[in-house]
């Protein structure tokens, strides 16, 4: 507690070498805890379709969405990874929906 942090967000980008990484934004983190959850580093091709690694529970296949990267700032780590996790899978709509619900949480969404 006490100092700021700036925290740079990836820009979600296929091409995963050094060179080509660049940031999206940078956020100020002050006395809060943050997580990013995101669909463009872990993943799969099969037959040539990108299958993302979050699970839809209701579905029990790969998470289907606009959402490229979710983060999330909450009091304590586990309820923003937890959140960013579900943003992740909820889609952009109801993710904002759900988000406007819950005070105290701050999001950042990337979405194609």
């Amino acid at each position: 507690k006490g100092e700021c942090w700036r925290i740079g967000i990836d820009k979600p980008t296929d091409d995963q070498t050094p060179a080509s990484q660049e940031l999206q934004t940078v956020l100020l983190l002050c006395d809060k805890s943050m997580a990013t959850s995101g669909n463009y580093r872990n993943y799969y091709i099969k037959d040539g379709k990108k299958y993302a690694h979050t699970i839809d529970p209701y579905t029990g296949y790969p998470s289907e969405n606009e959402m490229l990267s979710a983060t999330v700032l909450a009091d304590d780590c586990m309820t923003a990874d937890a959140y960013a996790t579900v943003f992740m899978v909820a889609g952009l709509n109801e993710s904002v929906k759900l988000a406007r619900t819950l005070p105290g949480l701050h999001y950042f969404f990337i979405y194609a």
